[in-house]
């Protein structure tokens, strides 16, 4: 049996089909078999109502419900990620040791020999062996992290994960879709042959644009997931105080120079900006050819196991493969926000940050952290994609069910 484009469904594939209606009607026609006339077709290619005339607050509500779920069910990778990174930039861990930790090196004072081993055991200060304080892998950090600061410690930043998560990927998936649609009209229109490139576009425009207007939420997040609070019983600060000790630090006397300082808030956007345009456009570009290769093959039996099923295994396999090649730019990007000194931050760039990597760990440094990153990637992509087409495929239906 030979499948058509244009059994796709037409509220997932209507740029497919008006591709290749538009530029062979005929062949079309002819390959259908199904004796439909011209202007049956011509209406098949039209953007349908879920897909197309969905209005942008349902976009909204279906993306951000899907950043919500990613965000709570993946934050545990996302602070392995960070811890890795951070310890790895030379941000120390030690001061939390786990009581069978601290019995174990009061029983044996006899293999404490530096002055700090000395004061530790006079009651001065802590006891924590070097391993204690040093992070081996993914599955070390979420062991050390539940013994050493409690298990909700791994969903250490979910607030500030949420509170990026809503407004960035729900300014993020409705522009891609608007962004395509009128990428993909145009360049049916004028050149056919950069059609597959609208995906790669589409989503670095949108991605771009969503990172310039929630990066400070973002800053907050990668401080308050790399900084632990040493104090016991003290309440580790919340995005807002985050906020407040990265610009305190650059404050004078002067208010044009307070104002000024703000731009701190900013810190690191290069990264992320190098970092989020090449994964959007890798992940978009892989993404949409499997998930309408998955959805040819099921042609006109769309359903909302089949659709979120294809929509969850494009998103996974394309989210893990740009996490996998963007993580030197991820690397980068951690180690610029986590950077204290506001004139050392001001002047790093994303080249300079790269070179000093290189130079400290080599291939090694440029890809610490890739475990967590590409195993939070792929079901974050896979969740976020999923959700957002069948919360669109759900109003869709609700809309004509009511019309």
């Amino acid at each position: 049996m030979v499948w058509s484009r244009h059994s796709i469904p037409s509220w997932l594939s209507a740029a497919a089909t008006r591709v290749d209606f538009e530029a062979n009607p005929s062949k079309m026609l002819k390959d259908g078999n199904d004796g439909c006339s011209l202007e049956q077709h011509q209406h098949r290619s039209k953007p349908p109502l879920s897909d197309a005339n969905l209005g942008f607050g349902g976009r909204v509500l279906s993306a951000a419900g899907a950043a919500v779920l990613s965000a709570i069910l993946v934050n545990p990778l996302d602070v392995a990620k960070t811890r890795l990174q951070a310890q790895a930039a030379g941000v120390p861990y030690q001061g939390l040791c786990y009581p069978a930790c601290s019995e174990a090196n009061t029983i044996l004072p006899n293999l404490q020999s530096s002055a700090s081993s000395v004061r530790s055991n006079l009651g001065l200060e802590p006891v924590c062996r070097p391993e204690c304080s040093q992070y081996k892998g993914t599955v070390d950090v979420f062991y050390k992290v539940i013994r050493q600061e409690g298990f909700l410690r791994l969903w250490r930043g979910t607030n500030a994960s949420l509170a990026l998560a809503v407004p960035t990927v729900g300014i993020y998936l409705p522009c891609y879709d608007i962004f395509r649609n009128l990428m993909e009209d145009f360049t049916t229109q004028n050149a056919p042959n950069l059609t597959p490139y609208v995906p790669l576009v589409a989503g670095s425009v949108a991605r771009s644009l969503a990172c310039l207007t929630c990066y400070p939420i973002e800053l907050a997040r990668t401080r308050m997931q790399a900084f632990i609070e040493t104090q016991i019983g003290v309440k580790p600060p919340g995005v807002f105080k985050t906020l407040l000790g990265v610009v305190d630090p650059a404050k004078s006397t002067n208010f044009l120079q307070n104002l000024q300082s703000y731009r701190i808030l900013w810190t690191g956007l290069g990264a992320q900006l190098a970092r989020d345009v090449p994964f959007s456009a890798i992940c978009w570009s892989t993404l949409e050819p499997i998930r309408r290769r998955f959805l040819d093959m099921v042609g006109d039996k769309a359903s909302l196991p089949i659709i979120f099923g294809a929509n969850f295994s494009a998103g996974f396999a394309a989210g893990t493969l740009a996490a996998a090649f963007t993580c030197p730019l991820d690397v980068a990007r951690t180690r610029r926000q986590i950077e204290k000194d506001p004139s050392r931050a001001v002047k790093m760039t994303t080249r300079s940050t790269l070179v000093e990597i290189w130079r400290d760990g080599g291939m090694k440094g440029l890809f610490t952290g890739i475990g967590p990153r590409v195993g939070r990637a792929g079901p974050s992509v896979g969740i976020v994609v999923s959700f957002y087409e069948v919360v669109k495929y759900a109003l869709h239906h609700h809309t004509h069910l009511n019309q």
